[in-house]
């Protein structure tokens, strides 16, 4: 046989091989995804784990407004029919955003929390109604339990998931930003979470803390945790209970996750500790830039050596107020950068001819452009991701949920500047870019978190990947949990054993006391005893 007859037969061999080692690794994955953002990321990981030969099942609802519900070839969807519709579902989070955006800020704060309660109450009734709808599908779960999957994907943000891998005896991972303030990270994950110097979220605090910061801290985390227990115990230990057949906490349930893939990394985060089943995959959607189409690119090339700025407040902000997009125009409009801004709504009346507006823009692709000077935006965590990895720096307009506290951490590491979004004036927001932009610590900073971020033994997505596929090949990864898990409140803090070791040398102390006092008190009771006899 010639060389190159026997180079065709190696090359064969070895594809036959790679089909065969791909048959052999494949497995079989079902998938909880929440809503909007949350998809987009595990869509990320879920179109990865297609391109490595797994099948996927897709779990989802009639009123999904996000996920994909057409078949694809790389994974079946299931839809569990709800009484409630997608536009019911759009509108309770339009009115939360518009709400957390617009009057929590400006109007009473009794009001503002009570309104904001009814608002997060009907989303998760909703919730609780697709729970329900769920377990009822004795058909789909038996289903489910014949197709014998490995793992379960879920994001515990749309709470469910991990009561159905619980139902079909499956190990499960959580992928998540973190949960409202992290408690349930703290709570039912156990991630040890020290308030003197790991700050909840939202309150705006840095791991450098004084004492009443630490007051404040301590404090607020307490409250959260008492909040959501006493929810927990009203609403969803009552149905993770009916679901289990036995008594159940939701929390517990959660808690049973092998692996937790949290989206943020060191270039973000606070020094802290974490656990072994904690992951971090922050930026797993991040890439390389794209050309960008002809006209964008033209657009962006006439900007010359001022380059451009970007801007956008996300895919959930499809207007502003007139008084707001006129004073954000405004400000546009006198800075020397050309600006492509996504916006949706009425074209402000003070649009400056270097400020252009888009439905969509593709935001990683400008992010990447050599000519951008600095990123404008809410605050998402994807967007800032797509930041550090580009090593742009920022002006934040925080609007709600995590937003202002992912603009707080870049600007504690010197890569932002953060604006109030109801209070900017048009000189506020024009002297904010320019510093982002004229200025070189922004950009220094900026440059420093990117290289830590690309500075890594494994790619996010590559990593999010091997951990699934790491809990497929050893069906769970219960050798990671910690045995806190197992433990009573008053046994994780060894307050029993502080009690016992206080019981104890409250015994030698009494005990010393006695033994002490007892030669005194014989001594004084012979005397008068003598004095009457004389």
């Amino acid at each position: 046989m010639s060389a190159c007859g026997r180079a065709a037969l190696c090359l064969l061999f070895l594809l036959s091989l790679n089909q065969t080692l791909l048959c052999v690794t494949a497995g079989k994955i079902l998938v909880w995804p929440a809503e909007f953002s949350h998809w987009l990321n595990m869509k990320i990981i879920i179109d990865e784990l297609i391109t490595r030969g797994h099948s996927l099942t897709i779990v989802t609802h009639s009123a999904t407004p996000s996920v994909m519900t057409e078949q694809s070839p790389g994974y079946n969807v299931e839809i569990i029919q709800v009484p409630h519709s997608k536009k019911d579902v759009i509108d309770n989070f339009d009115n939360l955003l518009k709400h957390w955006t617009y009057d929590l800020p400006n109007t009473n704060k009794i009001q503002a929390f009570l309104k904001l309660t009814e608002l997060i109450g009907s989303m998760l009734e909703n919730n609780e109604v697709l729970c329900r709808e769920l377990f009822a599908r004795e058909d789909l779960l038996e289903k489910w339990r014949k197709e014998r999957f490995d793992v379960l994907l879920t994001d515990p943000t749309l709470a469910c998931g991990e009561l159905l891998a619980q139902k079909l005896n499956l190990p499960f991972i959580n992928s998540l930003r973190f949960s409202f303030a992290s408690v349930i990270e703290r709570l039912c994950g156990q991630l040890p979470t020290p308030p003197s110097y790991v700050p909840a979220v939202g309150m705006g605090y840095t791991d450098h803390m004084d004492f009443p910061q630490r007051v404040k801290n301590m404090l607020f985390i307490f409250l959260l945790d008492m909040t959501y227990n006493l929810m927990a115990k009203l609403k969803w230990d009552q149905l993770a209970t009916e679901v289990m057949g036995k008594p159940t906490t939701l929390c517990d349930t959660i808690g049973k996750a092998d692996i937790w893939l949290i989206r943020t990394y060191w270039d973000f985060e606070y020094p802290r500790p974490l656990l072994p089943n904690f992951k971090f995959v922050g930026g797993l959607h991040c890439k390389p830039a794209k050309p960008l189409p002809k006209e964008m690119e033209d657009f962006v090339q006439s900007s010359g050596d001022n380059g451009i700025v970007v801007f956008s407040l996300g895919s959930m902000i499809k207007n502003l107020t007139k008084e707001r997009a006129n004073t954000i125009a405004s400000a546009l409009g006198q800075i020397p950068q050309k600006v492509l801004w996504r916006y949706i709504g009425e074209k402000p009346e003070a649009l400056a001819s270097n400020t252009r507006l888009y439905d969509w823009i593709p935001q990683n692709d400008l992010l990447g452009h050599p000519k951008t000077k600095a990123f404008i935006t809410h605050g998402g965590t994807n967007g800032i991701y797509e930041a550090i990895y580009h090593g742009v720096p920022m002006v934040g307009l925080p609007l709600f949920a995590d937003q202002p506290d992912n603009i707080n951490h870049m600007k504690t590491k010197g890569a932002a500047v953060m604006l109030d979004f109801n209070k900017i004036e048009t000189n506020d927001l024009k002297q904010a870019v320019n510093d982002v932009i004229n200025n070189p610590f922004y950009k220094e900073s900026m440059m420093r978190l990117s290289r830590i971020h690309h500075d890594q033994p494994m790619k996010p997505l590559d990593q999010a990947v091997f951990w699934i596929e790491f809990v497929m090949r050893n069906k769970g990864a219960k050798h990671l949990r910690v045995e806190a898990h197992n433990l009573t409140w008053y046994q994780y803090h060894c307050l029993d054993v502080a009690a016992f070791l206080l019981s104890v040398i409250a015994l030698v102390v009494f005990i010393f006391v006695k033994t002490c006092t007892w030669p005194f008190r014989k001594c004084f009771r012979k005397t008068p005893a003598k004095s009457k006899k004389e």
